[in-house]
């Protein structure tokens, strides 16, 4: 069996796609994306799930490391991280400019 050897940038956003890939954590996104900062439990009173899945998302979406936390006793101050979401916006247009080529025959016209 061939091993197949996908780019850094493949990788990278098959990260940040995987931990975009459930409603509630967009939801999360764009939560944070309206504010500089937010604590965690401003995030549970926006979304009406249990805190204990609004942690694991939170999870999910740093590790991808599109968001970053402060923990500022007792409290988490979450944000979007800037440096990644950038990255991730010009990897998702690269990702649509390559595969979608703006032709008008197309195999599946």
């Amino acid at each position: 069996m061939n091993k197949i050897n996908y780019t850094s940038e493949q990788e990278q956003l098959a990260r940040f796609a995987k931990a975009m890939g459930h409603p509630t954590r967009i939801a999360i996104l764009h939560f944070l994306a309206k504010r500089d900062t937010c604590y965690f439990g401003d995030i549970h009173e926006e979304l009406p799930i249990a805190k204990a899945t609004v942690s694991q998302h939170l999870s999910e979406l740093k590790e991808a490391g599109l968001i970053q936390g402060t923990i500022e006793p007792p409290k988490v101050k979450y944000c979007i991280n800037p440096k990644n979401w950038t990255l991730a916006k010009q990897l998702f247009a690269k990702l649509f400019d390559d595969c979608c080529p703006s032709k008008k025959n197309s195999c599946c016209s």
